[in-house]
C-alpha cells in the first residue's frame, strides 16, 4: 500500500522550523532567567536573614535578662537538620526550606551561643519578593510568545519569497517543457537577492540550451539526409520506367514510390520542426471536404457526417491525414472503415484487432509502424481534429 505523501509548502516549512528555534531558545532563556533571579533573590534573602539575626545575637547577648528578640528563637525542635549538624561544629549558616504544598519557602538562619545554645530565626520569603519572580515569569511568557509569532511571521516572509521564485522558475521550466525554448528560467525569477534558486534556473537555462542545440542538430540531419536522398530517388524512379512490363518491374515501381513518400514525409516534417514552412489555412465546410476527399481515397469507405462545421484549416495537410489514417486502416485494421464528422472533430475507425500491447504503452512517434499481436476481437479508432494543422500522420 503506497504511504499517503503529506504536501506541505516551502513557505510554512521555514516558518515552522524558525518558530520551532525561536520557541527552544526562548524557553531555554526563560529558564535560565528564571532560575537565575530566584537564586540570587534567595540568596540576597539568606544575607538579609544572617545580618538579622547577629543583631538580634548582639541584643541578647547584652540585655538582662537574656531574652530572644526579633522572631528569634533558642533552641528551635524546628530547625532543619542542615542546619543542625552546623550547629555542632559550631559554625553559624543559613539555610532555606522548601515546601511540598509549593507554598513560599521559609529561610533559616542560625547561630551557636557561647553557652552551648542555638540562637536560630526563619521568616518565610517575602512576598513583595514572590511578586516580583510572578512578575518576572509573566514578562517571560509574554516575550516567549512574542518571540515564536515573530519567528514565524519571519519565517512566513522569508519562505514566501523562495516559494514565488520557485514558484516561478517551475512554471518556465514547464512552459520549456512544452516545446517554448526561448523561455530563460533566470529572468523569469528575476529578483536582486542571488541564492540557490538562481544556481538551479541557470542550470536549467544550460540544459535547456543543450537540448535546443541537439534537436536542431538532429533536424537538420534529418534534412540534410532526406535531401541528398530524393535525387537518387529520382533517379530510381525515372530508370523503374524504363524497366520492361512485368511483375519485377512493378514491385521495384512499388517500393521505389513508397521510398520516394517516406523522404518527402521527412522533409516536411523538417520543415515544419524548423518553422520554415507555413499552413495555408482556408475556410471549408469540414463535413462536405473530408465526405469528398475520402470517396475519392477509397470508395469502399462508409462516411457518416453527425454535424458539419466551417473550419479554418490547411486543405492538403488535412488531405494527407486523412490518406494516412485510412492506409493505416487498410493495412493493420479489418473492415468496415467508418469516417465521422461531428462538429470539428474527424474520426476514422475499423474493425481490426487492436494495437499492440506495447504501443499504447510508450506512446506514438514518427514513422513508426506495428502490427497488431493479438488476435483478441477489439476495435480501433483514430481521430484527427481539423483545428490543428500538423504534418504527415501514422497511426
Amino acid at each position: 500500500m503506497k504511504p499517503l505523501a503529506l504536501r506541505t509548502g516551502v513557505r510554512w516549512k521555514i516558518a515552522v522550523a524558525i518558530a520551532a528555534v525561536g520557541a527552544l531558545i526562548a524557553i531555554t532563556l526563560s529558564v535560565v532567567v528564571h532560575n537565575a533571579a530566584r537564586i540570587s533573590m534567595l540568596d540576597n534573602a539568606r544575607e538579609v536573614q544572617m545580618e538579622r539575626l547577629l543583631f538580634a545575637q548582639r541584643m541578647y547577648e547584652t540585655s538582662k535578662p537574656k531574652e530572644p528578640r526579633f522572631g528569634t528563637k533558642i533552641n528551635d525542635p524546628a530547625l532543619p537538620g542542615q542546619l543542625d549538624e552546623l550547629m555542632r561544629d559550631r559554625r553559624r549558616g543559613t539555610f532555606v526550606q522548601e515546601h511540598r504544598n509549593g507554598g513560599p519557602p521559609d529561610v533559616w538562619a542560625a547561630v551557636p551561643l557561647a553557652n552551648g545554645d542555638v540562637l536560630s530565626l526563619h521568616i518565610p520569603f517575602a512576598d513583595r519578593s514572590t511578586a516580583i519572580m510572578n512578575d518576572l515569569d509573566r514578562a517571560l511568557v509574554i516575550g516567549s510568545v512574542s518571540v515564536v509569532f515573530g519567528g514565524c511571521a519571519l519565517g512566513v516572509l522569508i519562505g514566501g519569497q523562495l516559494s514565488r521564485r520557485l514558484r516561478k522558475a517551475a512554471a518556465a521550466a514547464g512552459r520549456v517543457a512544452q516545446g517554448n525554448t526561448d523561455v530563460r528560467v533566470r529572468d523569469a525569477v528575476g529578483g536582486v537577492v542571488r541564492d540557490e534558486t538562481d544556481e538551479l534556473a541557470r542550470a536549467i537555462d544550460a540544459l535547456t540550451d543543450a537540448l535546443h542545440e541537439r534537436i536542431e542538430a538532429e533536424r537538420r540531419v534529418t534534412a540534410d539526409i532526406a535531401h541528398e536522398l530524393r535525387t537518387p530517388v529520382t533517379g530510381l524512379l525515372t530508370a523503374a520506367e524504363l524497366l520492361p512490363p512485368g511483375r519485377p518491374t512493378e514491385l521495384v515501381r512499388d517500393r521505389a514510390q513508397a521510398m520516394r513518400t517516406l523522404v518527402e514525409d521527412v522533409l516536411e516534417v523538417a520543415r515544419l520542426d524548423s518553422a520554415s514552412e507555413r499552413a495555408e489555412l482556408q475556410e471549408l465546410a469540414l463535413g462536405e471536404f473530408v465526405e469528398r476527399r475520402v470517396r475519392a481515397l477509397d470508395p469502399d469507405v462508409v462516411v457518416r457526417v453527425v454535424h458539419d462545421s466551417w473550419v479554418n484549416t490547411d486543405p492538403r495537410r488535412l488531405e494527407r491525414i486523412l490518406g494516412n489514417l485510412l492506409a493505416n486502416a487498410a493495412k493493420h485494421g479489418k473492415p468496415p472503415v467508418e469516417v465521422t464528422v461531428e462538429g470539428r472533430v474527424v474520426r476514422v475507425r475499423d474493425h481490426g484487432p487492436g494495437f499492440p500491447e506495447a504501443l499504447p504503452k510508450e506512446g506514438p512517434s514518427r514513422f513508426r509502424t506495428g502490427r497488431a499481436t493479438t488476435s483478441r476481437p477489439r476495435k480501433t479508432s483514430s481521430s484527427a481534429s481539423s483545428r490543428t494543422s500538423p504534418g504527415p500522420w501514422t497511426s
